[in-house]
């Protein structure tokens, strides 16, 4: 476990290439787009950079990264629950936040500019109480200032649990 402070953008930069990268085709659209990520972005990195965090006592998965979105789940279990035995409000905010979060700091240059997050807002639409919590993130603007993502959160059926919308800061170093 890390014990330490850890600068994840900073680092975890440090360790790739920056790359302009080439047209990906987007499964879930149809559509090529050009990834949105500094550096290569990847499931390994977004791990390392959460191992000792919240995310990673909460038991939040990534699972994929796509050109310009991120998935990740959560167990539905005893820790992140609240007393009636489905899962609490604010771990859903936890998860949302975390996917929205990283794709802002991975899609802006980390030699020029840092995301921080803003203000995040949760409508809870279903509640899960066993399996797991799915979400995906994808930016709904990438401005010079700031950034605003869109986080949609499912059960293992695919039915919508929580939408979420988070505004990143983008600040110059």
């Amino acid at each position: 476990m890390f014990t330490g402070t850890r600068q994840v953008c900073a680092n975890s930069h440090e360790m790739l290439d920056v790359r302009q990268g080439e047209a990906m085709k987007d499964l879930t659209m149809g559509d090529a787009v050009e990834p949105i990520w500094y550096g290569e972005m990847t499931l390994d990195v977004l791990r390392w950079a959460h191992e000792g965090t919240l995310t990673d006592v909460m038991g939040i998965e990534f699972t994929e990264v796509g050109p310009d979105f991120l998935r990740g789940r959560m167990p539905a279990e005893p820790r992140n629950f609240q007393p009636y035995g489905i899962i609490h409000g604010g771990a859903s905010v936890v998860l949302a936040e975390t996917l929205g979060s990283c794709g802002a700091a991975w899609s802006v240059n980390p030699k020029t500019h840092r995301a921080f997050g803003q203000e995040v807002n949760a409508n809870h639409l279903r509640p899960v109480s066993k399996g797991w919590v799915h979400g995906l993130a994808r930016p709904v603007h990438r401005g010079r200032r700031s950034q605003v993502w869109t986080i949609d959160l499912t059960d293992d059926e695919g039915r919508p649990t929580c939408i979420s919308r988070l505004t990143m800061a983008v600040v110059e170093l």
